[in-house]
């Protein structure tokens, strides 16, 4: 089984979708931590709910960051990198150590409505200022240009007459997000368990 670590900023709400995938049995892996760059994030309850070892390591004022984040990943063997709203721009040296181990998932169509300081709510109101019909999410691996790896997984959803940037995200997570980015974590471990197996 593959070590999964998940980090994230915020609610959470994507890794809740890879928790109860795991859970389900739909992914063959199992998820060792959970990171948070900030204290008194949902997402760390979620965690703790699921009995899911948790740790924050503050990104602020602190210049080992990445340091102690590439060392506690280490301790923990971990094979698989998950960015979930995680708000951190990691640099090029972590990608580098972790090479097409860090994938993220992105609440836009890739290359639309991406890159630095293309997050969270800003994204579906670039999508809906711009007047776009069809916006979606993007699950793709992480290398040192924003947003720029290589795309694993697309879905497409409708822009609806009417829709807030706050409707369109929920749909965008729930019709999309919450989907592609639990069967990339298990096609992942299936792949790479089937590399073992044949290796």
């Amino acid at each position: 089984m593959l070590n999964i670590a998940v980090l994230v900023s915020g609610g959470g709400s994507n890794l809740q979708a890879l928790i109860d995938a795991v859970e389900a049995g739909s992914i063959n892996g199992r998820i060792v931590t959970v990171v948070s760059n900030k204290e008194g994030v949902y997402a760390l309850e979620r965690a703790k709910k699921h009995n899911i070892p948790c740790k924050v390591i503050p990104k602020k004022g602190n210049d080992s960051f990445e340091e102690q984040l590439t060392l506690h990943l280490m301790e923990n063997d971990v094979d698989l990198i998950v960015l979930a709203g995680f708000l951190c721009i990691l640099s090029e040296n972590f990608v580098k150590t972790f090479e097409n181990k860090i994938i993220n998932v992105h609440p836009s169509l890739i290359p639309s409505f991406c890159g630095e300081g293309c997050y969270g709510l800003k994204v579906h109101k670039a999508a809906l200022d711009y007047g776009v019909k069809v916006t979606g999410a993007t699950v793709h691996y992480v290398n040192n240009i924003v947003d720029g790896g290589k795309i694993i997984a697309q879905k497409a959803v409708d822009v609806l007459e009417g829709d807030t940037p706050e409707t369109l995200q929920k749909r965008v997570m729930e019709e999309a997000e919450w989907v592609i980015l639990p069967k990339v974590v298990a096609d992942i471990c299936n792949k790479r368990r089937k590399e073992e197996k044949d290796g």
